[in-house]
């Protein structure tokens, strides 16, 4: 086996090692939790206090193996998760993963088209502005300040109240159509447009004042296509980063902007589970927020190699 070849299986037994401890180590943590809030799981199971009577509670409890110790509890549900297995829902009556599964589905085009319109928004705004010392930056950078203070659902309330309930160009709530995902797309965005041009406009200021820049310019190359063309790249790496755990914190669950418009996705998903105390709801939406930062960051990873040629000649050395 070549030296290059064993270096690159030790860094994927690594990353895979890395996976199955953070993995471990949510669910454990989650596991802790949920059995230390106080409340009844049965009752949940059951749809309330009193609505069933001792025998069928004892049967409830044996069939969802309430009545075995923590320790007996904590080894039967972990050695289930790493097949797969999350457990069924007590509040949704279906698999764990169905249910996120579903929700996943009314969350992903809102995640991807918010993070999508702030991605293209905070370019433009970042190319335009960066370096430059005149009122539009200083107004833009004010704006962006404000965006940050500002509380996510008062932005939602805003846009409904002009929008849907003065103009009525928008529906209220709901998930239907792409017309119900415009207001919330633009509320779940608007802070994360701040956050990104920020970064990003810091990023290429730097790489403006770098060396290579001026010798750009001496080819006789366009400002913009400085700007463009070969600043953006250098600022790219930081920002790519930030775009990764911004995705996977949307995509767990983007619960203020889901409540404001009514729509029933992740973010729902988990404060019914939290509030009805569904253990293994609870655990199986740790675990899929865990995998997804997982997952996230190994893409940042390969991301990084096409953006940084740098990068692509070390690993080839390596």
């Amino acid at each position: 086996m070549t030296p290059g070849l064993n270096l690159k299986l030790r860094l994927i037994s690594h990353r895979l090692f890395m996976i199955i401890a953070v993995l471990w180590g949510a669910a454990t943590l989650s596991f802790a939790v949920v059995k230390f809030i106080p409340g009844d799981p049965v009752s949940v199971i059951t749809g309330g206090e009193g609505v069933v009577d001792e025998a069928v509670r004892a049967e409830i409890i044996q069939q969802f193996g309430l009545d075995k110790p923590l320790w007996q509890q904590y080894i039967s549900y972990s050695g289930h998760a790493l097949v797969g297995d999350l457990g069924q829902s007590y509040l949704y009556r279906q698999p764990v993963i169905s249910v996120i599964s579903n929700g996943l589905k009314e969350t992903l085009p809102l995640a991807l088209g918010g993070l999508g319109f702030a991605l293209f928004v905070s370019i433009i705004n970042a190319v335009l502005t960066a370096g430059r010392r005149h009122r539009a930056r200083d107004l833009v950078v004010g704006l962006e300040l404000i965006l940050l203070s500002t509380p996510v659902y008062w932005i939602g309330i805003l846009l409904l109240s002009i929008f849907s309930f003065s103009l009525q160009w928008f529906p209220v709530t709901g998930n239907d159509g792409f017309m119900s995902l415009i207001l919330p797309i633009i509320t779940l965005s608007l802070p994360l447009i701040a956050v990104l041009s920020q970064v990003l406009r810091d990023g290429m200021e730097e790489a403006l004042s770098q060396p290579f820049a001026t010798t750009v310019r001496t080819r006789g190359v366009s400002e913009f296509t400085l700007r463009a063309r070969h600043v953006l790249r250098h600022a790219a790496l930081a920002i790519s980063t930030l775009t990764g755990t911004l995705l996977a914190s949307v995509l767990g669950g983007s619960v203020l902007t889901e409540t404001v418009f009514g729509r029933a996705g992740i973010g729902q998903v988990m404060l019914s589970a939290i509030e009805n105390r569904d253990m293994p709801l609870v655990l199986g939406l740790v675990m899929f927020s865990a995998f997804l930062f997982v997952v996230i960051n190994l893409l940042i990873d390969g991301l990084y190699l096409l953006i940084d040629p740098r990068l692509r000649k070390q690993e080839a050395i390596a």
